[in-house]
């Protein structure tokens, strides 16, 4: 089968530092998919995993992290599919990703793509759309249904991005939150007042002074998307008493969580890839949000954050995408479709 790869981790200049290259298909096993890729997205996940650094694979190590496609064969546990049916999902980062011909997956990280979507716009939805969904849900415990009485606050930093996109339209549409967002460019602001931010400041600028100036001088939730070191202070600032920090953004130096004692404030991480890395017994969850990220979709609550398509799949368009996002200026999600 046909795959984009990597034996040495170099600067995406560099014209080895993705390979087109031919590899076995696989066969299923347990609860594994076999799904005929059809289109994939690129997540800041993959440029952080190809980042140079003093290593040789012994076999070319298949990246991706986002698919959406056709079940091609299932293995004997598999309950919830059937060979035809259309899926999306993020996967597993413990094992061959998604940028190849075929892919094994675990039924229970799987969700039925959305009806009303196209193969592009659905792949453009599951690494995002479960980390935003997560971080809202499970680490800041964003209650579901709106409480009656003044809206409560989120301020997402660094709106404009692939989870950022998402997390506006669960915050803004399905939960009803008042959402301040992020954006440093006028495409970027356009973009996230479009997704549902209500308030748009710039993370480039004094946060707090800017959140004041607004009318906030404190937000009920954080959620951090971009340089947790650079935007903790300004987070530990805004939290309101009680309230709840997010990141998904690893952190290069130690952060002062006693800025958030006083506050009786709480700091949570949020990683997609939790579940399958460590096969928690609520695994599980991660198809039954897809499934309800689908149904949002088609009943046009949100939309897909699909921004650019680039086409076939191969070793040339995908040093372009991590070229794209390690330029930092990437709005929403960049695709590739068909091999």
């Amino acid at each position: 089968m046909k795959a984009v790869a990597l034996k040495r981790y170099l600067p995406i200049a560099n014209p080895e530092s993705l390979l087109d290259v031919d590899l076995p298909r696989p066969t299923p096993q347990g609860r594994d998919l076999l799904v005929a890729v059809k289109a994939i997205a690129v997540n800041p996940v993959d440029t952080k995993v190809r980042a140079p650094k003093d290593k040789i694979e012994d076999t070319p190590r298949v990246l991706g992290w986002d698919a959406a496609g056709v079940v091609e064969a299932i293995g004997a546990d598999v309950t919830g599919f059937k060979v035809g049916d259309r899926v999306f999902y993020a996967g597993d980062i413990t094992r061959p990703g998604s940028n190849s011909e075929f892919q094994l997956v675990d039924e229970r990280i799987v969700g039925h793509a959305p009806a009303s979507l196209s193969v592009e716009q659905a792949a453009a939805l599951p690494l995002t759309a479960i980390t935003a969904w997560e971080a809202l849900f499970e680490r800041l415990r964003v209650p579901r249904k709106a409480a009656s009485g003044k809206a409560p606050s989120i301020l997402i930093i660094g709106g404009a991005g692939g989870v950022g996109s998402i997390a506006i339209q669960l915050a803004a549409k399905v939960v009803g939150l008042n959402v301040i967002a992020t954006a440093s460019r006028p495409e970027s602001e356009k973009w996230v007042r479009e997704l549902g931010a209500q308030q748009v400041i710039d993370h480039f600028g004094d946060i707090p002074a800017q959140l004041k100036e607004i009318g906030f001088g404190q937000v009920d939730y954080v959620l951090i998307l971009n340089d947790t070191d650079k935007h903790f202070p300004a987070a530990a600032h805004a939290i309101a008493p009680q309230g709840t920090i997010a990141t998904i953004v690893e952190n290069s130096g130690p952060l002062d969580v006693s800025l958030l004692k006083a506050k009786s404030a709480g700091f949570v991480w949020e990683f997609m890839f939790t579940r399958s890395m460590f096969q928690t017994p609520d695994m599980g969850e991660q198809g039954k949000l897809l499934n309800e990220i689908a149904a949002l979709i088609d009943q046009g609550v949100i939309r897909t954050t699909l921004s650019k398509v680039l086409s076939p799949i191969n070793a040339a368009n995908l040093r372009q995408a991590h070229a794209d996002l390690e330029g930092g200026r990437v709005i929403g999600k960049i695709v590739l479709k068909d091999f």
